[in-house]
C-alpha cells in the first residue's frame, strides 16, 4: 500500500512540474533566442529578463506551505534546510546559448526529498522535447515512455560535453579515446537527453550547482541510469553550500568503464 501511495503522490508533483513547464514555455514564447538583452552577474554568468520572469513565476507555482526553494536565480536562504521537500531549480538553463540563438537550453525543475532528488522536468522548448519523471513512475518523453539507453561497452558511446569546456580544452583527453565526444550546452538540457535515451552519456569535471543537476539526477535515475559525483559516490541535495564537484550520468552497462576513463 505504501508504494501505491508514494506513487500516487509523485504522480501529483509530476502533473505540477508538468504544469509549471507550460506556464514556463508559455513566457518564454515571448522572447527570441539570438535577439535577447542580457546583463553580467558577478563572476560573468549571463542573466536576462526571461530568467528572471520564469523565476519568479515557478516560485509562485511550485512551493506549497512547509516546501523548500532553491533556484540560481532566486537569493538563497537557509529555511530550505529546515524543509523534507524542496524545489531545486533552474529557469533558464543554458542562458548563453539562449542568448547565442543555439537551441541548447531549458527549464529545469528538480523535487528533492530528504536530500535525494525523486522527481523533475525538463523542457527545450525551441526542439520540442519534454522529459518528466520520477523514481515511482519512470520517465516520458513528450508523453511516451523513455529510458537510458542500454549500452554495454564504452566504446563508441556518445557522450555530451559542456561546450565551454571542450573550448577550454577540458575534454582533449578524451578525444583520442574509445568515446564520440559531442559538445552541447546546459548541462540540465545534456541530462535529459540521456535520461530520454538520445544520447548515451553525459559528464563534467568542473563543480556545478545544484540547480544544474537536480532534475537531470531523478531523471536519470528514474530512467534506469546511474548518476555520481566524479569519485563515484552517490549524489545529494538541499545542502547548506549548493556548490557540487561535478557530475557523471551513464547508463549502468558502462558505469565502470567510465569510472576507468576520468579517473
Amino acid at each position: 500500500m505504501k508504494k501505491v501511495s508514494v506513487r500516487r503522490d509523485r504522480v501529483r508533483d509530476l502533473e505540477r512540474i508538468d504544469h509549471a513547464l507550460s506556464e514556463a514555455s508559455s513566457v518564454l514564447a515571448g522572447y527570441t533566442p539570438g535577439f535577447i538583452d542580457a546583463t553580467r552577474k558577478t563572476g560573468g554568468d549571463p542573466v536576462t529578463e526571461a530568467d528572471e520572469k520564469v523565476d519568479e513565476l515557478l516560485r509562485e507555482l511550485l512551493p506549497e506551505p512547509g516546501e523548500g526553494w532553491l533556484s540560481e536565480e532566486t537569493a538563497d536562504s537557509p529555511e530550505r534546510l529546515a524543509a523534507s521537500r524542496v524545489w531545486v531549480v533552474d529557469p533558464l538553463d543554458g542562458t548563453r546559448e539562449f542568448v547565442e540563438g543555439i537551441p541548447e537550453w531549458c527549464v529545469s525543475i528538480g523535487l528533492v526529498e530528504n536530500g535525494v532528488a525523486v522527481a523533475g522536468g525538463i523542457t527545450n522548448l525551441v526542439m520540442d522535447q519534454r522529459v518528466v519523471g520520477s523514481l515511482a513512475t519512470g520517465v516520458t518523453l513528450n508523453g511516451e515512455p523513455a529510458a537510458v539507453r542500454l549500452i554495454e561497452r564504452i566504446e563508441g558511446a556518445e557522450v555530451l560535453a559542456s561546450r565551454s569546456e571542450v573550448r577550454r580544452g577540458e575534454w582533449d583527453q578524451f578525444q583520442d579515446g574509445p568515446i564520440l565526444v559531442r559538445p552541447m550546452g546546459s548541462v540540465a538540457y545534456k541530462m535529459a537527453l540521456v535520461a530520454a535515451g538520445l544520447a548515451d552519456a553525459t559528464w563534467t569535471l568542473t563543480p556545478k550547482n545544484e540547480w544544474d543537476v537536480a532534475a537531470g539526477t531523478a531523471l536519470v535515475s528514474a530512467a534506469g541510469g546511474l548518476v555520481t559525483y566524479p569519485d563515484g559516490s552517490i549524489p545529494t541535495f538541499n545542502n547548506p553550500d549548493p556548490l557540487i564537484p561535478g557530475l557523471v550520468a551513464v547508463p549502468r552497462g558502462i558505469a565502470t568503464a567510465v569510472k576507468g576513463l576520468i579517473g
